[in-house]
């Protein structure tokens, strides 16, 4: 299995103007090939990666940077390419690659050799060819059969250098249960982040105070002359203020993803759009800071990596639809109770919308499986107040949910 460890670097004043160095030839090497790229299509990243033992001849700066880093350049220009390539097949409108300048090119990357974690007098440090030992914090162990990769050397916004080892593990992924027993389906949102069919609501992360110091910072940047030491100094204010929210989202969303996936066989979500959800008019702002799309990203890996079955399926209509009997009722987003007129079910909005999950990840589940037995889902057996469960259509093995007690 491959994962990603990310060390924060602490490189000396020498050391750090060796990696800005780096970072700017970097770009240079980047902004050539993109030159060269313009002015002829037919070319590839093997064969302009050819041409750098002879570009080293006349350009002396390329000689301080390891060459697998060079070539890495290339590849990267040449991966760029190739994603809006993609892009524009799938019906998007883009345009086209932009040179790079001062501050928009950030990392580099080692592979294969040029790099070497190292022990010395009892602190760890990442040794790169061409640059030297740069102290990190090494917070957490790799693991002992790990072989690394990859290493990137990144700088934020803030100034800070960081270091993210790509590594890999000789272990597969544990095997997925045929049978799962233990299932949740788990509904997003704003006022409450997550609602599974549990029971449990977890709320949103309140980030209030931290957007407050951020429009503080930018307001007093935007008072700053463009370009001077005082701007200088306060755009990293703000940025510091940037990566705080960033972090804080980050680890609310590294904690939950953690939990479902660790503590479930199965674990159902909605299929969501989250890049088109913010782009709809009123509280895009909200959606945007919900980052649901990086919440389901983080728990799809993590579910690979514990074994655990993970399902997007088609949101539309699981608010809507009647989780005992399947009638939909439309609703407006203030009415938080769901209500159904045909079967007489009462519930939670967002509780009825994840059995809605479930039972749709269930289904998708079994599909392409043995249709021996069908499936009994929906709700659980103990909830008096569904008259009947539903019946999902055949197709997977039998599947069963305790009782979820209190909603």
């Amino acid at each position: 299995m491959n994962y990603n460890y990310r060390y924060r670097l602490r490189p000396s004043d020498a050391l750090q103007e060796r990696l800005a160095e780096t970072v700017d030839t970097c770009r240079q090497v980047y902004n050539h090939f993109l030159h060269r790229l313009n002015r002829n299509d037919d070319t590839s990243a093997y064969s302009e990666q050819k041409r750098l033992p002879d570009l080293k001849k006349w350009w002396s700066d390329l000689k301080q940077v390891h060459s697998k880093v060079l070539q890495k350049v290339v590849q990267r220009l040449y991966d760029n390419l190739s994603t809006l390539r993609g892009r524009k097949q799938n019906g998007h409108r883009v345009g086209t690659l932009k040179w790079k300048g001062d501050g928009e090119y950030r990392s580099f990357t080692y592979s294969q050799s040029g790099f070497e974690l190292k022990n010395t007098s009892g602190r760890t440090k990442l040794w790169l060819s061409k640059i030297g030992e740069i102290p990190l914090t090494f917070h957490q162990d790799l693991p002992d059969d790990a072989d690394i990769k990859t290493v990137t050397v990144k700088q934020e916004p803030t100034g800070k250098w960081y270091a993210i080892l790509d590594v890999e593990t000789p272990d597969d992924p544990p095997g997925k249960p045929e049978v799962p027993s233990k299932c949740v389906g788990i509904d997003v949102g704003i006022l409450r982040y997550a609602h599974d069919t549990d029971g449990i609501a977890v709320g949103s992360l309140d980030l209030s105070d931290e957007r407050e110091r951020l429009e503080r910072a930018q307001r007093d940047l935007s008072r700053k002359e463009h370009g001077s030491n005082n701007w200088e100094e306060q755009r990293r204010i703000v940025a510091e203020r940037h990566a705080d929210l960033k972090h804080k989202r980050r680890d609310f969303l590294h904690k939950l993803s953690n939990h479902y996936a660790r503590e479930y066989d199965l674990v159902a979500v909605e299929d969501l759009d989250a890049a088109g959800l913010v782009e709809l008019p009123g509280n895009s702002r909200n959606r945007a800071g919900a980052a649901w799309g990086t919440f389901l990203c983080m728990l799809k890996y993590k579910c690979e990596r514990e074994g655990t079955h993970f399902v997007a399926v088609e949101p539309a209509g699981t608010t809507k639809e009647c989780a005992a009997c399947g009638v939909e009722t439309d609703k407006p987003l203030w009415v938080r109770e769901h209500s159904c007129p045909s079967c007489g079910f009462t519930a939670d909005r967002d509780w009825n919308a994840a059995w809605n999950i479930l039972s749709r990840g269930i289904k998708r589940l079994g599909e392409g499986r043995s249709e021996s037995t069908p499936v009994e889902t929906a709700l659980p057996t103990g909830t008096t107040t569904v008259p009947a469960k539903r019946v999902v259509e055949a197709g997977s093995p039998t599947l069963k949910r305790e009782p979820s007690g209190e909603r």
